[in-house]
């Protein structure tokens, strides 16, 4: 297996580590453990930072060719709605992730608080449907 071919596993563990640090971020916050709510949420960032520039150079090494979803009939139903959402709240995250982590960093909870309700998650799906579109293209529907 060549570097180019194993940065699609890369990524999808990196996403499916972020969903932990997510998860458990959330957990902690729930029990107000605000240093673990923090050292989690600054894991998820860093790792969702990694799998970002991997995902990117990954898209260049394969100039952008992407992988073709195998499947079909209900298959195919349940994922391109899936990629299509994955794709859009990807895109959208990465502000409300910055105007997030903005607002804990300036120690200001109330604004902090209103974002999260949003930004968390999205940034859950996000990371949940990554993992998933990596199996439905390398693992489920490999023709």
């Amino acid at each position: 297996m060549t570097f180019t071919e194993f940065l699609p596993t890369l990524n999808a563990a990196l996403n499916g580590l972020a969903t932990v640090l997510l998860t458990a971020g959330f957990i902690c916050i729930k029990r107000k453990n605000i240093a673990a709510h923090r050292g989690c949420m600054v894991g998820a960032f860093g790792v969702s930072l990694v799998f970002l520039f991997f995902y990117v150079l990954h898209k260049i090494l394969v100039r952008g060719v992407h992988t073709a979803f195998q499947g079909e009939g209900l298959w195919a139903w349940i994922y391109y709605p899936m990629l299509i959402s994955h794709i859009i709240l990807a895109m959208a995250i990465v502000p409300l992730v910055i105007v997030t982590f903005y607002h804990a960093l300036k120690d200001n909870v109330e604004r902090h608080r209103t974002w999260a309700r949003w930004t968390f998650p999205f940034w859950y799906y996000v990371s949940v449907t990554g993992v998933l579109v990596y199996f439905f293209l390398y693992h489920w529907f490999t023709g």
